[in-house]
């Protein structure tokens, strides 16, 4: 695309792996925004909001091999600050800064920033939201657990995904357990749990050939990781996982090696857990017990989740996932055509009972949370509402309830205003054309623009009488009330509110009729 220079030749273009938003995509955006907090407002949560920046030394040694994505600020009044890389540090601070605060419900949604390489059509982004539910404090083990993976189910099933997307689970004691057994050094185990993270999107050939050559792995270690690791049964999308992740675990149980080690046991005993809480919860079905699952960050102690959904994996052909053809030479090139891209997980997160400790001496607060990524749900919706060709009947450009309308020659001004006071009183939201005299196919035309679902229409004669026509807008011909209905001004507020009440227009709601 075209640069276009501003002013003294400055090249007026967003940032590398950002973008502006717009139109309905702030409509659609929003929607997501609202369903998730919907959610974590029903499960008690309270807001909470930190700086978009945080000291550098705030930030170190908490990402693993990902704090090299970290955005650092110049020296500012003698104190070196990073972008925050994610919301889970920040709320770690913030409960060591609050030692009065030991046990909370807390949600944020705000932006974050990685240097990562950007693939904006597919939601991969460095500068994105996230949306962040976390329970901190002490309670019997796995409640709070399990609770954070139904708040899961219920956010994607409200967003509309039908089922489409598993929540892969797996357990760092288990891995660290099981790396134990396998023969890895105490001091690689990080950086062989950051490889094993990649076979969602890397062949095993490729992950083995990391550990070894990369990570400095003896290759019968690396074998025998494989033994885990690789999955015989391919995950499926959006199949039931019950039995699969009950197989999983009674192969894990049955593992002698494995449950003579304490710590993958302690970890296996928690898993077995954890699925009898979610299967009470109606779960099951969506959690997939993955040996596979890394999760590369550092500050992780136990469980650990993730959310895929199509389109989280490359591109794959004979059952294979596209490698790329050439190494990227500019890690600032946007990748969204690429087929190696995915969009990656949707949703991830975990137990991470150490972190707060890292900022105070006062003692650990332990801590499970999950975070959205909001842009790569957004991608996946909007795809979705483009293959089906009626985004404009699923995402209006206004959350305008009613356009107040004007039939005849004189425009009722007076009258418009009014109505729109009623209306704008009653907690609906109207609007009407700003000239005297509109005429009727403008009104129509904007009102259809802005997919406002009522027409409340104003005509002389019916004014003298004391009413209005409420019409539905969009009706096929041959309805009932394709022309309007007549009410008593007195009765408009009353019958809208009906009527609108009986309108779903939740995002859910909206995608499944549809069948999107």
């Amino acid at each position: 695309m075209a640069k276009d220079k501003g002013e003294k030749g400055v090249a007026l273009k967003v940032p590398k792996g950002t973008r502006d938003w717009q139109g309905t995509d702030v409509v659609l955006r929003e929607k997501v925004f609202a369903t998730i907090t919907e959610v974590f407002k029903k499960h008690g949560g309270v807001t909470i909001d930190t700086p978009v920046f945080e000291l550098k030394e705030i930030l170190t040694g908490k990402y693993g091999e990902d704090s090299k994505l970290i955005y650092d600020l110049a020296d500012q009044g003698g104190e070196i600050c990073s972008l925050r890389y994610d919301l889970t540090v920040p709320f770690a601070r913030w409960l060591a800064m609050n030692p009065q605060t030991q046990s909370i419900k807390r949600y944020h949604i705000a932006k974050v920033w990685r240097r990562d390489n950007p693939a904006i059509l597919k939601g991969r982004m460095r500068e994105f939201m996230q949306c962040d539910f976390d329970i901190a404090g002490v309670y019997d083990p796995l409640l709070p657990d399990a609770e954070i993976l139904k708040i899961i189910t219920e956010v994607f099933a409200n967003l509309g995904f039908n089922g489409k997307y598993t929540v892969k689970l797996n357990h760092r004691k288990v891995l660290d357990g099981m790396f134990q057994v396998c023969g890895v050094p105490e001091d690689k185990i990080r950086a062989i749990s950051s490889a094993v993270d990649k076979l969602d999107k890397s062949p095993w050939e490729e992950v083995r050939k990391e550990m070894i050559e990369e990570k400095g792995l003896e290759p019968t270690v690396a074998d025998k990781i494989g033994e885990f690791v690789k999955n015989e049964d391919e995950l499926k999308i959006g199949a039931p996982c019950a039995e699969r992740s009950k197989k999983v675990l009674a192969t894990l149980q049955s593992n002698a090696d494995l449950m003579a080690n304490p710590v993958a046991k302690a970890g296996i005993d928690e898993l077995t857990t954890l699925l009898s809480y979610l299967d009470i919860w109606g779960c099951l079905d969506f959690i997939a017990l993955d040996m596979s699952l890394a999760r590369g960050l550092d500050y992780y102690t136990g469980v650990i989740y993730e959310v895929i959904s199509e389109g989280s994996a490359p591109t794959k052909t004979n059952g294979k996932n596209v490698s790329r053809a050439k190494k990227v030479v500019d890690a600032d090139e946007d990748r969204s055509s690429d087929p190696s891209v995915g969009i990656g997980s949707i949703a991830a997160g975990g137990r991470y009972d150490g972190l707060v400790g890292m900022f105070s001496k006062k003692g650990q607060i332990p801590c499970v949370g999950i975070s959205f990524g909001v842009d790569r749900i957004f991608s996946i919706i909007k795809r979705r509402i483009e293959d089906a060709k009626t985004s404009t009947d699923i995402v209006r450009a206004t959350e305008t309830d009613v356009y107040i309308m004007a039939l005849g020659g004189k425009g009722c001004l007076t009258e418009r205003m009014q109505i729109a006071k009623q209306l704008w009183d009653a907690g609906l939201r109207a609007e009407f054309s700003w000239k005297v005299k509109p005429k009727l196919p403008q009104q129509f035309k904007a009102a259809e623009n802005g997919g406002v679902p009522f027409a409340v229409i104003l005509g002389e004669d019916e004014l003298a009488r004391g009413e209005v026509k409420i019409k539905e807008m969009g009706l096929p011909e041959g309805h009932a009330e394709k022309e309007g209905i007549l009410v008593k001004r007195e009765d408009l507020v009353e019958e809208l509110k009906k009527r609108l009440k009986n309108t779903d227009t939740t995002l859910a709601g909206t995608l499944a009729a549809l069948q999107v």
